[in-house]
């Protein structure tokens, strides 16, 4: 992982690609554990038997559910020290290019798009991509946009 010790340091990385996550593996229950708490219970993430017989041959994570391990994946890249707080302040340009198929194993790959000063902090915006274990398409492209608190 990278730590930048203080906001001078990210700004010298800007438009550079800051490295990759860890694997994780998606499983059936973490899908249903998603399912649960946002109540986006179809069939095509929740019942198995039912996904075999689907376009995919499997139950498929929900796209939301790839975008919520974003914020997992990228404390395994970079962080910034000497900083109150860092809260997610939006998201642009989301898109799902490919559905991850449970069992697979998803990482995340950052680039730091920019660093600029607004109220109250700095808002970070980097753009992160989720690759499957299985190459093709990514399974979720966003450009994060944090603000980082003094």
């Amino acid at each position: 992982m990278k730590v930048f010790r203080g906001i001078e340091e990210l700004e010298r990385v800007v438009g550079t690609h800051l490295g990759y996550s860890g694997w994780h593996r998606v499983t059936q229950q973490q899908i249903d554990t998603f399912a649960d708490a946002t109540g986006d219970h179809q069939w095509i993430h929740v019942d198995p038997a039912r996904a075999a017989e689907g376009p995919f041959g499997t139950t498929i994570a929900h796209g939301y559910l790839t975008l919520s391990l974003v914020p997992m994946l990228l404390w395994q890249i970079y962080t910034v020290e000497g900083f109150q707080a860092s809260v997610n302040y939006g998201a642009n340009k989301l898109r799902f290019p490919a559905p991850v198929p449970v069992g697979s194993r998803v990482r995340a790959g950052a680039e730091l798009v920019s660093v600029t000063e607004g109220s109250g902090g700095w808002r970070v915006v980097v753009r992160v991509t989720i690759e499957r274990d299985s190459g093709g398409k990514p399974a979720c492209v966003v450009e994060t946009v944090s603000v980082v608190t003094p």
